[in-house]
């Protein structure tokens, strides 16, 4: 338990303050940087911090859930899913960057906030619940990146490639869960998940 612990206050410090190292390439980097307006810049920069928080929030939950988890093997599929959010992370972070925009403020919040949701969701409900939980937030997450896909300038083609490959990695740990036995979650808990989420995308949308 204390090694465990050990690493998730690592991932914890690393997710929040250090450079994201992707495993995979950078989606936008074929692609062609496109001249944007100041206000599509501003509308692309606040869209992709809601982004970066959403893997913020993300890299907690797996985080979370794995230090609950007692199945070995089901912990292995989750830190999977988590690495492949740490390449969303560093995406993410890039664009930012891109962008010359910046990453919310309120992150450290926002990931103490989801690692103690996620090891709530282990300890209290067991397996099948906490796959319940990745099942219903990735399915909350690809719906979340669709609509950004319709709000994101067409010219910005960079962040377009990224959201699009996140919402098929999304969709991916969903039917993981899925075949891992998730659980069902009751619809009262879904609608606070998705009331949480909207006030999390409203405050990182400017802070």
């Amino acid at each position: 338990m204390i090694n465990a612990l050990i690493l998730a206050a690592d991932s914890a410090l690393r997710t929040l303050w250090a450079e994201p190292r992707a495993s995979r390439p950078n989606p936008a980097a074929s692609m062609a940087e496109l001249q944007l307006t100041d206000s599509e810049r501003r509308t692309s920069g606040a869209l992709m911090r809601i982004n970066h928080v959403g893997e913020v929030c993300a890299q907690a939950l797996y985080n979370g859930q794995s230090l609950a988890c007692t199945n070995p093997a089901l912990r292995a599929q989750l830190s999977e899913a988590s690495r492949e959010e740490t390449d969303h992370l560093a995406w993410t972070h890039q664009r930012l960057q891109d962008l010359n925009a910046r990453a919310s403020l309120l992150n450290p919040l926002w990931y103490a906030g989801s690692f103690a949701i996620g090891f709530a969701a282990g300890k209290l409900g067991g397996d099948k619940v906490s796959l319940g939980f990745v099942v219903e937030t990735e399915r909350q997450v690809e719906a979340h990146l669709q609509s950004h896909m319709d709000l994101l300038p067409q010219a910005d083609t960079a962040s377009r490639a990224i959201v699009l490959k996140m919402k098929a990695d999304e969709i991916a740990h969903a039917q993981m869960a899925m075949r891992a036995g998730a659980t069902e979650l009751p619809q009262a808990v879904k609608s606070l998940m998705q009331a949480a989420a909207k006030l999390m995308t409203t405050v990182a949308h400017r802070i």
